[in-house]
């Protein structure tokens, strides 16, 4: 697994709550058991019609959170069934942290042995991130681990708690099991 420390990136803004693991990911692309290949099918009833084409106001078929790294949603994020894939196509795309109010408990574990780092924040503090995520590309969000710090592209720092096991597995890169 690849190392997490401090991460850099555009921040896209995904206000909806209870964003549930069928949405992440849909049935029908679980039919495998690797962990890449997933990414194109990331959020696909969200972002592709039904010819396939891309739906333009989605936002990370928005030309500036195409290279999105860090992904600020709403409420109850990975809801529904236990998938695995959830987190799997998440990394795929390339998105290596999410911040919400709540996760669902097994996405939030799943996310943490897979690499990806979900930040739990209040929702003021959300909605700073949110806001800061809609200014698009030419803002760049920073995610401190090690100080357990959220910086926004205007420098303001919020702070966040993680378990002192999960945050020492993703700056080792090493995996949690179980």
């Amino acid at each position: 697994m690849k190392k997490f420390d401090k991460l850099t990136g555009i921040a896209a803004p995904l206000p909806q709550i209870n964003v549930d693991t069928d949405m992440i990911i849909p049935k029908q692309f679980l039919k495998t058991i690797k962990r890449t290949g997933l990414g194109v099918n990331l959020f696909d009833e969200m972002r592709y019609d039904d010819d396939g084409n891309e739906r333009p106001d989605f936002v990370l078929n928005k030309p500036q959170y195409r290279e999105a790294r860090i992904l600020v949603a709403g409420d109850n994020f990975g809801c529904g069934s236990s998938r695995e894939h959830a987190p799997w196509a998440i990394a795929d795309f390339g998105i290596r942290c999410i911040i919400a109010p709540s996760f669902a408990d097994i996405f939030y574990n799943n996310c943490f042995k897979n690499g990806i780092l979900p930040i739990v924040l209040p929702q003021e503090q959300v909605d700073i991130l949110m806001k800061d995520a809609e200014k698009g590309a030419n803002a760049r969000i920073t995610v401190d681990l090690e100080a357990q710090t959220v910086t926004t592209s205007d420098g303001d720092t919020l702070t966040f708690e993680v378990d002192a096991f999960k945050k020492h597995c993703l700056l080792e890169g090493s995996t949690i099991s179980g």
